[in-house]
Formats: C-alpha cells, sequence, structure tokens
C-alpha cells in the first residue's frame, strides 16, 4: 500500500511513496531456469533421435513427431516466455516507479502461464495437437492462453495508468508493441471449430490456412523471441553497463520501422508455392527491408557498451548480452538473405533454416536471458554472482556448442539441396533416391547432437551457478521508495512529437496496433477472400471418412514435420515427384500440410506410387523397405483401434466449414469407413497378415498415404 504525503513544493505535486514487487519475479526467474533445462534437453533427444532412430524407443509418446513440438513450445513459451515476463515485470515497476498494478493479477498470470506449459507437457507428447507450427496447443488451451494473456495485458497498461513518470522508456514502446500484436496472431490463428474436448480442425483451409499460419508463425518469432526481447536489451544493457542507451532518435527508428515492416514478411516461407504471386513477392520485399531496422537495433545497443570493452570482458552478464547482440546481428542478416527468392530455393526444406532458428533462439535468446539472469538473480537474492569462472566456463560451452549446431546445418542445408537438384546431362536426377540424401548429412546430425550437448552442460552449468548464488543471498523486506506523482496537467510544449507521444501511451499503443493492422489486412484479407480466387477442380473430391481419419493419425504422429505436401515449380522437384502443385487441390485441408522441412521425401504425389502392402511393411519397419531410413517404427499402429466414436462429429464440423459432404454421407460415414478399411484389410491379408488387421489404425493411415495427390493425377490423365 501507498501512503500520500503533500510534498508542499511549488508544483504542488504530491510525494508518494511505493515498494516493487520483486517476488513475482522471483518466481518467473525461477520458472525460467527450470523450463530452460527441461527445453534444452528436449532439444538435445530429438538432435540424438534424428542421428540414430533407435533412439525414438519404440513408445508413440517419445518419437520425434511427438516431442519435437513440446520441445519448440517449451522453448518458446515455456523458457522464453518465462524470461519475458521477468525482465518485464522487473523493469516496467522501475522505469514507471510504481508497483505492479494488482499483485493478484501477478499471481494468476503466473500459476496460469505454468498451467498453460504444463498443460502442453501432458497433451502434445500423446498427440494431441492441431498440426500447426508453433501453435499446436488445442482450443480449450488456446483459450486459457487468451485468458492469461488479457490478465498480463491488464496488469501491465494498469500499471502505466498509475505510472510516476511521465515519458514511457522505449524498453516499454516494445513491450506494448508484444502484448498488442501477439494477441492479434493468437486469436486470428486460432479460429477453430472443436469436434470433441481435445480435438479441433482450422477454421481456415489449404492457401488461406498455410498464410494466416505462416503470418502467426513469422511474427511468432518476431513479437515473441525479438521484440520484447530488444525491450529487454534496451533496458538491461544500458544498466549493467551503467551507461545511457546510445541514441534516442535510433530508437525511434529501429521501433517503428521494425513494427510495420516485420508484420509484412511472413509469406516468404511460402515461396514457390501455391500462394499468389503478389503475396510471396511482398514477403520477400519486406523481409529484405527488415535489415534495416534490425541492424539499427544491434548498432544501438552494441555503440550503448562502447567506452565499456574492458568491463564487458570481465562481466559475465555483459559479455553474454554483447554476444546476443552480435548473433542478432548475424541471424537477422541471414533471415532476408535466406528469404529472397533465388537463395530460399536452395534453402528452404533444408537443415540450413533449423541452423539459422538456432542461431537466434540459442545466440539470440539464450545468451541474452544468461546475461539478464546475471544481472537480476544477484539483485533479486541481494548477493554477488557465485562464481564468475562458471560463468566463463557457461559462456564458452555455450558459443562453442552453437557454432557446432550451425556450422553442421549450414553443410548438412547444401548438401541436401545440392543433391536433390543434381541432374546430369540428359537431364535425369543424379540422386533419384531421397534416402540418399539423408545418409549423406547423417554425420552432421551427430555434430548437431554433440553441439546441442555443450549448449545444454553449459545451462546446467549457469542453473548450479544460479542456484548457489540465491543459496548464498538472502530475500530482504521490500525497499521504499518515493516519488511525486504524476501531474496530468503538466505538457511539454516544446517537446518534439515522439516525444509528447511518449506522455500518451494508450495513443502510443493504438499507433502501434494500426502499425501492424496495415500489413495484416493488406495480406490476411485477401487470403480470407481466396475463393473467389482459388479456381476449384470439379475432380478433387473431399476425403473418405476412412481417409479423414487416417489424416488425423498422420497429423498426431507429427509425420507433417518431417514430410512436405507441396511440389514446387521446379524442374527438380517435378521430376522427382511429379506435377507442380495447384491450390485447388488443398480446398479441403483443414489445417494444409505443406510442411516447412523435408527430413522424409515429399507426399504430395505418393498416392498409389506403392502398394499397401509397401505402406504396411514401411510403418512397421522403415529400413525393410527403404535402406538407411532414418524414420522411427510406428508399431502401435498395428496395435490401436480406429476410433470411429467421433467420425460423426469430425464430418459434421467439416461440413460446417463447407467440405460439400451430404448429410447423408455425414450419418453414413461410420459404415462408409468400415467398408474402406474392409477392402484394404482383405488386400493385406492375401499377402499373409492377419485377419484382425480390419479395424487397427494403420489401416486408416494406409487409406490416407494412398488418397495423396491421386485426384490431381487424374485430371492429368485427362
Amino acid at each position: 500500500m501507498s501512503s500520500i504525503h503533500s510534498s508542499g513544493s511549488s508544483q504542488n505535486r504530491r510525494l508518494e511513496t511505493f515498494s516493487y514487487d520483486d517476488q513475482i519475479v522471483r518466481w518467473f526467474t525461477i520458472a525460467t531456469v527450470i523450463w530452460g533445462a527441461v527445453a534444452l534437453l528436449l532439444g538435445v533427444v530429438i538432435a540424438f533421435q534424428l542421428a540414430d532412430w533407435r533412439l525414438n524407443l519404440g513408445l508413440p509418446w517419445t518419437t520425434f513427431g511427438r516431442l519435437r513440438p513440446l520441445h519448440t513450445n517449451a522453448a518458446i513459451f515455456a523458457f522464453c516466455g518465462n524470461a519475458i515476463f521477468a525482465g518485464i515485470y522487473y523493469s516496467h515497476q522501475r522505469l514507471l516507479k510504481a508497483r505492479l498494478f494488482n499483485d493478484t493479477l501477478s499471481r494468476i498470470h503466473f500459476w496460469g502461464w505454468q498451467l498453460i506449459i504444463i498443460s502442453a507437457a501432458l497433451t502434445l507428447p500423446f498427440g494431441i495437437t492441431t498440426g500447426k507450427e508453433y501453435a499446436e496447443l488445442e482450443w480449450p488451451i488456446d483459450i486459457l492462453i487468451t485468458l492469461i494473456w488479457v490478465v498480463f495485458a491488464v496488469n501491465f497498461f494498469g500499471t502505466i495508468v498509475r505510472r510516476r513518470e511521465r515519458h514511457i522508456y522505449v524498453a516499454i514502446w516494445f513491450y506494448i508493441a508484444t502484448i498488442i500484436t501477439v494477441a492479434v496472431l493468437h486469436i486470428v490463428n486460432s479460429m477453430e471449430l472443436p469436434v470433441s474436448f481435445l480435438k479441433s480442425y482450422s477454421l481456415y483451409a489449404g492457401v488461406q490456412d498455410a498464410l494466416v499460419q505462416w503470418w502467426y508463425g513469422h511474427n511468432a518469432v518476431a513479437f515473441f523471441l525479438t521484440t520484447p526481447f530488444l525491450g529487454l536489451m534496451y533496458y538491461f544493457i544500458p544498466k549493467a553497463a551503467n551507461r545511457p542507451v546510445y541514441s534516442y532518435r535510433l530508437s525511434i527508428i529501429h521501433f517503428w520501422s521494425l513494427v510495420f515492416i516485420y508484420i509484412w514478411a511472413g509469406p516468404h516461407h511460402l515461396l514457390y508455392t501455391t500462394l499468389p504471386e503478389w503475396a510471396q513477392t511482398l514477403g520477400m520485399i519486406f523481409s529484405v527491408a527488415l535489415w534495416m531496422p534490425s541492424w539499427g537495433g544491434m548498432i544501438n545497443g552494441l555503440m550503448t557498451l562502447r567506452g565499456v570493452w574492458n568491463k564487458v570482458r570481465s562481466e559475465p552478464g555483459l559479455r553474454f548480452m554483447a554476444t546476443s547482440l552480435t548473433f542478432y546481428g548475424m541471424s537477422t542478416f541471414e533471415g532476408p538473405l535466406l528469404s529472397i527468392k533465388s537463395v530460399n530455393a536452395i534453402a528452404h526444406f533444408t537443415d540450413w533454416i533449423p541452423g539459422h532458428v538456432h542461431s537466434g533462439t540459442i545466440g539470440w535468446n539464450y545468451m541474452l536471458i544468461s546475461g539478464i539472469l546475471f544481472y537480476l538473480v544477484p539483485k533479486l537474492w541481494n548477493t554477488e554472482l557465485f562464481s564468475k569462472k562458471l560463468a566463463n566456463i557457461q559462456f564458452w560451452l555455450s558459443t562453442i556448442g552453437l557454432v557446432f549446431y550451425i556450422i553442421s546445418m549450414w553443410v548438412a542445408g547444401v548438401t541436401q539441396s545440392l543433391m536433390w537438384r543434381a541432374m546430369d546431362s540428359s537431364g535425369k536426377l543424379i540422386y533419384p533416391n531421397f534416402v540418399e540424401t539423408v545418409i549423406k548429412i547423417v554425420p552432421m546430425y551427430w555434430v548437431r547432437a554433440i553441439g546441442g550437448t555443450l549448449v545444454l552442460i553449459s545451462f546446467l552449468i549457469m542453473v548450479y551457478n544460479l542456484y548457489k548464488t540465491a543459496k548464498k543471498g538472502k530475500v530482504e523486506k521490500a525497499e521504499v521508495f518515493e516519488a511525486y506523482a504524476l501531474d496530468e496537467s503538466s505538457i511539454e510544449h516544446d517537446a518534439s512529437s515522439h516525444r509528447k507521444l511518449e506522455g500518451w501511451p494508450m495513443i502510443f499503443a493504438v499507433l502501434s496496433l494500426i502499425a501492424i493492422l496495415v500489413g495484416s489486412a493488406i495480406e490476411i484479407v485477401p487470403s480470407l477472400l481466396s475463393s473467389k480466387y482459388v479456381v476449384k477442380i470439379e475432380a478433387i473430391r473431399p476425403y473418405t471418412p476412412l481417409e479423414l481419419i487416417g489424416r488425423d493419425i498422420y497429423i498426431r504422429e507429427g509425420c507433417y514435420l518431417c514430410h512436405s505436401q507441396t511440389v514446387r515449380p521446379m524442374t527438380h522437384e517435378v521430376l522427382r515427384y511429379g506435377k507442380a502443385s495447384d491450390a485447388a487441390e488443398f480446398v479441403y485441408d483443414h489445417p494444409f500440410q505443406w510442411g516447412s522441412k523435408r527430413t522424409g521425401p515429399d507426399l504430395a504425389r505418393v498416392g498409389g506410387k506403392y502398394p499397401d502392402m509397401w505402406h504396411y511393411r514401411h510403418f512397421y519397419e522403415p529400413r525393410e523397405v527403404t535402406a538407411g531410413s532414418i524414420m522411427p517404427r510406428y508399431t502401435w499402429l498395428f496395435d490401436n483401434k480406429i476410433d470411429y466414436n467421433t467420425l460423426v462429429k469430425k464430418m459434421s464440423v467439416m461440413q460446417s466449414l463447407g467440405v460439400p459432404y451430404s448429410q447423408q454421407e455425414v450419418e453414413g460415414s461410420v459404415a462408409n469407413a468400415q467398408a474402406q478399411a474392409t477392402t484394404i484389410a482383405n488386400g493385406l491379408i492375401e499377402s499373409g497378415i492377419p485377419a484382425k488387421i480390419v479395424e487397427k489404425e494403420i489401416v486408416a493411415l494406409i487409406a490416407y498415404m494412398q488418397r495423396l495427390g491421386v485426384d490431381y493425377s487424374s485430371v492429368e490423365a485427362k
């Protein structure tokens, strides 16, 4: 509680006493450390699984396809998310000279966010997923995310309202943009119709879904892993270096150009697809333009450290912060480079992309979080860092591990692309078998796994260092501060326009919202009207009931994480996979399945390419039909029974989404599915498979695999 006194000053302003809520910061700090270890451990596990398929352990909940979404969600939302909240709650109070708006909201925010993380840990390994990258959590968890984000926003803006500093500092600009944009991204991308408590279908399909998803996916990186961390950078680097930010004017240019430009860049994930050419071009142009604001921020941060490089060398926290800016500069150079169509043609679907992503998440986010934690923990527990020597060991291990990771993925990615497109003088593929590429890059997967292990060990060293630091310190009673109440009537008439704007934070927030809505509307609205420019093909039919079940199994197992379902209009892809994809092929795909990585071959035209028995053997033991495959075995598909209980509801929801199922087809879906399953099973039984196979999930998955590309192939045949 604040006590208020009369200041007796000529300005007639009240002098108020207040304290900061650092307990909530401690909670988020502890959660950051715990979830960071979990996220990195999961990353190491799936890295080794790619190097040796046997490490999938033969269990459904320990496969790469189940654990990879858990790793990304743990890294982004658990590790980085908790770090963001710890840093924002610490800096926000001090920048505004005000306690957080409401202690109860702070606690609801903390426990609600941990509940979201635990919900992800309890659903994703069991295949409960929407199948949309970085947005895999099902609809009840999406609603919880929305509610907790609103709690965070109310607490954040409520603190601004009760502030004692008129002008909001640059860090808060980035916090505002983060809160507003993440809310917009999450709500729009998570539009879905529930089938049951833990199953839903995306409101969008095909091209629509692809653009909305990567508008979200790219900007989840932009506004969850970039803008809030830039805000933290603008606060913690000057504080740790005890120097002001290098350039106020550069901060203004950096903020507004980044917020406006970043939102346009999502389509660069969809170059050479059936996305309209104008949208692809816009995505590329604005991605290249991101070089300028991104490097403006990096320069502003590094120049803030000018004159204190001796301190950077001696203080572990500053060393991590300076290194994070270096990696931020590198990854924000590489990102726009990869969005140039000619470069993207080489890099997309290869391991170069994971290498690029991790140079950002480890080099930028992990390094900056480490620097912030080395600043925060000693202050929160009123002590000195336990060991600078351990911090230095952590620094070198993490840096060396990251270099191993990045270089191995660069080499693997370029190798993949060159082998995929290699053709002889007669125009034939030199490496027609996809697995030849896989075998060639497995050594690089081992290097990546070793590099990841070094990063994990470095993090565990930090955990120990911070634990010992906190243990030798103590939490003291909150310090009481004094500051004059905000005088709403005082206006700086001679201040610049932007300086005045900083005194009107709600107007600032509205302008930030407008900045991100301009690009979003121009790109997304035409996508939502895509039915007007996607020419439907009569031969493209909706999935049969059994195929729909099989598709859900495919998504549940995370197959889309290793296989794409879109053929780009490039000679080598057409030779390898068949006719380039058409937008009309995907009009019934809720969600779309274009994928973002080819650890295995594209499946857009796999239907009818192999007999049912081949698929049966492939899922039971991939190496029986493809020597050298790193795909795990899916033996549980041969034990699990097909679930027909929700099929009628699934068909009904699809009907509501515009898929042209008749009411008769919906009502008779179970009988239809069972009849198709019997047909497939009878063919397998003739090859010696036991008759009980008719009721197993593998039959439904085979039905889906055999459907892929068949409709469009029939159009081509005519």
